[in-house]
């Protein structure tokens, strides 16, 4: 029987149940595909990483990005998280979530002067620098507002963080961050600014991040630039180092929680640095917090090729087509009735690269629902209507409740902000 890396999704015999609601029920009731997701899971994982600090002064601020939904985002506003933002949108959808401006850090490379704006008047935390000319521009923003913006410089160490280089982003040749080698000169610009406060050095060197000498690679290079500034008097008063620990998909060997939080302090205490500590997740808390449910159109055999085609496409879930990552995919209901044959699962959209999983062995029919797993973190927030494909329904599991966090949209939600011009 296939096994999930979330104990809140767990088969009862021979059917998925997502906390104490079965998978079949669900999709009877909000229909296929959609998504789900458990509300236990979501604050299993953020509670793991707060208790792996202990008494440490820290920060979690949760990388929206990863799942932006209203509903996602308010459970973790109700724990206490901080949130990293790289959009005005998703600052209006965390400030709309309850969440607290006070606990917002500004991520991104081309924050435009309107999100900026919009930023300091919320008075978020701390804005993460990117560039000079980004530097230039927070200053003038915040002298037109008359206000002084907390900032921190995002530092590119040039490590490599062994993950996928689409979400490697600490390298040189990375669009992100300003090189190590040119942190201490901006942040002598920055200290003689008006209206800049210098509040933190932040680094952030990629995601899904399988071992821990990356992130102690870099921690070293960004204590040796904040003992660097405090001899010349600029005192920082947190590191922000991002996120990045990695999930489960298929059989990594991954670093645990506390291992990951002991490294990060016990490389500050090797540096007899005392400082509080900001870390941005996101894939950790919620990526293995979800699934997607999709059910079975057609099997489809070409000679020794056989194909389950799904109702759910690439446009709803893009990371195997992008990233040709691996998600784990089983049948809801494993009677075994069925022969096991190897299958391609395959979507709706018009183009070859519309796979979701190559050479799975299942014993699935017409009419099966299936379940991908670990696709709560940069699933939906991914999704499009390619094709003028409606996007699924989001759905979270309260143990024995259901709530729809996000409508399933219509034909007419996909052409309601277009008109025929005129002739």
């Amino acid at each position: 029987m296939t096994s999930f890396t979330d104990p809140c999704f767990k088969y009862q015999g021979p059917d998925l149940f997502v906390e104490e609601v079965s998978a079949a029920s669900i999709v009877n009731k909000f229909g296929s595909p959609c998504y789900v997701y458990s509300r236990s899971a979501i604050e299993r994982q953020w509670h793991i990483l707060n208790a792996a600090f202990g008494t440490h002064p820290h920060e979690i601020c949760y990388a929206v990005k990863a799942n932006s939904n209203l509903a996602v985002l308010n459970i973790l506003a109700r724990l206490g998280s901080g949130f990293d933002i790289v959009s005005a949108g998703e600052l209006h959808r965390v400030l709309l979530a309850g969440g607290d401006a006070s606990k917002i850090v500004f991520s991104g490379v081309a924050k435009s002067r309107d999100e900026i704006r919009f930023a300091l008047e919320s008075r978020i935390r701390c804005i993460n620098v990117e560039s000079i000319a980004e530097l230039q521009r927070i200053q003038s923003v915040a002298q037109e507002l008359g206000v002084v913006a907390a900032i921190g410089l995002r530092v590119n160490p040039d490590v490599d963080a062994q993950t996928h280089p689409y979400i490697a982003t600490g390298l040189k040749e990375s669009k992100f961050g300003i090189p190590m080698e040119a942190a201490f000169s901006a942040y002598s610009l920055a200290n003689d600014m008006p209206n800049v406060s210098i509040h933190s050095v932040a680094c952030h060197i990629g995601s899904q991040i399988t071992k821990l000498s990356p992130f102690n690679d870099a921690l070293v290079l960004v204590l040796g630039l904040v003992k660097k500034l405090s001899n010349a008097g600029i005192e920082i008063k947190q590191l922000d180092l991002g996120g990045g620990l990695g999930i489960q998909y298929q059989n990594e060997q991954l670093p645990s929680a506390s291992d990951y939080i002991e490294t990060l302090i016990g490389e500050m205490r090797a540096a007899n640095i005392d400082l509080p500590i900001a870390i941005e997740p996101g894939r950790f808390i919620v990526g293995n917090s979800g699934i997607l449910l999709t059910t079975v159109e057609y099997l489809k055999h070409n000679d020794d090729k056989h194909f389950a085609v799904v109702d759910a496409g690439m446009n709803d879930l893009l990371r195997p087509s992008l990233y040709q990552a691996f998600h784990k995919i089983s049948n809801i209901e494993q009677t075994g009735a069925n022969t096991e044959q190897v299958y391609d699962i395959v979507g709706p959209v018009c183009e070859s690269s519309d796979v979701l999983g190559y050479d799975r062995k299942l014993s699935v029919e017409k009419a099966d629902i299936l379940a991908i797993h670990s696709a709560g973190a940069y699933a939906f927030s991914m999704a499009s209507s390619y094709n003028s494909r409606p996007r699924p329904a989001e759905i979270i599991v309260d143990g024995s409740n259901t709530h729809l966090a996000r409508a399933r949209e219509k034909l007419e939600d996909l052409t309601k902000h277009e008109q025929l011009i005129p002739f």
